[in-house]
């Protein structure tokens, strides 16, 4: 199963999250088809950036979002 979900990038305590699209098998951090944007919650306005086009063509192939991620692709405007 293909799944859109964040993968974590920064230091420690400063998070940093890639949206990529993965096989549900793989780990959180490893190999993954596809980026679509990322997400920087640090700033005081969390910054989301989100290539709204390619987020579209992966939900219409059947990529499932996770709780999360679905909230950024909302807030992104892919949903």
């Amino acid at each position: 199963m293909v799944k859109i979900r964040l993968k974590r990038m920064g230091m420690k305590k400063e998070p940093f999250y890639r949206i990529v699209v993965t096989d549900s098998r793989n780990a959180r951090d490893g190999r993954f088809i596809e980026e679509l944007g990322y997400y920087n919650p640090i700033p005081d306005p969390a910054e989301i950036k989100v290539n709204v086009e390619r987020a579209k063509y992966w939900l219409s192939v059947g990529a499932q979002p996770t709780d999360t991620t679905r909230g950024l692709l909302k807030k992104g405007g892919a949903l």
